[in-house]
């Protein structure tokens, strides 16, 4: 039995614009200059709150992070209903889902720096909530690269991480995926570069969502 962890954002979906937006008008609240698209994409896989002080050059989150993050939080769905900002399937993820799931030796979940609401409002979206059996989220785990979240993913279904595969487009998800002793692969219409995929461990990195499928057997 294979388990399969899809990270989201980068990785599913492409939120990079409405997490931008939603950060630009968070930093204004609070007083700093907005930052630019590339300062959020960097950032694009963190728990929020450290996401936010990395934004700041801080290494760790204090109060202030944790007081913008619950701002974040308050306006996200706010943003997301205006027109413009939503969070399509990067091509091909579709069929690939529809795919895996039709399998009986693979398992299907998520690990995410989203909130657990942010989670289930693309899964919900999208409909692909029934073929994710086991996920973690901000909400549950430390933040990536901490191995929990896969290694709380492998003790929910009981694979071991050797068979475990993690999917995603950031260097803290091949780090994350190392960490807890499961194969990396990166894929590469996210937001992270592929050389800095490869410096993380990646295993193998996909040009396309079609590549993954024989990647991950």
């Amino acid at each position: 039995m294979k388990l399969v962890l899809f990270d989201c954002d980068g990785t599913l979906v492409d939120s990079a614009h409405l997490i931008h937006a939603v950060m630009e008008r968070t930093f204004e609240t609070f007083g700093y200059e907005r930052p630019t698209l590339a300062q959020t994409k960097s950032i694009i896989g963190l728990t929020l709150d450290i996401a936010i002080a990395r934004i700041q050059g801080k290494e760790h989150a204090d109060e202030e992070a944790v007081r913008m993050m619950a701002y974040y939080k308050s306006i996200f769905l706010e943003v997301r209903s205006e027109p413009g900002f939503h969070e399509p399937l990067f091509d091909g993820i579709a069929p690939l889902l529809e795919k895996l799931a039709a399998r009986d030796d693979v398992l299907i979940g998520a690990v995410t720096g989203k909130s657990r609401r942010g989670l289930n409002a693309v899964l919900e979206t999208h409909g692909f909530a029934p073929h994710f059996i086991v996920s973690r989220t901000a909400d549950d785990c430390p933040s990536k690269p901490h191995p929990a979240m896969v290694s709380e993913c492998c003790d929910e279904t009981g694979v071991k991480p050797a068979e475990t595969v993690v999917i995603g487009d950031a260097v803290y998800d091949m780090q994350m995926a190392k960490a807890a002793g499961a194969k990396a692969i990166g894929v590469s219409w996210g937001y992270a570069s592929v050389d800095d995929l490869w410096k993380a461990g990646a295993d193998r990195i996909a040009a396309r969502a079609d590549d993954l499928h024989e990647m991950i057997f």
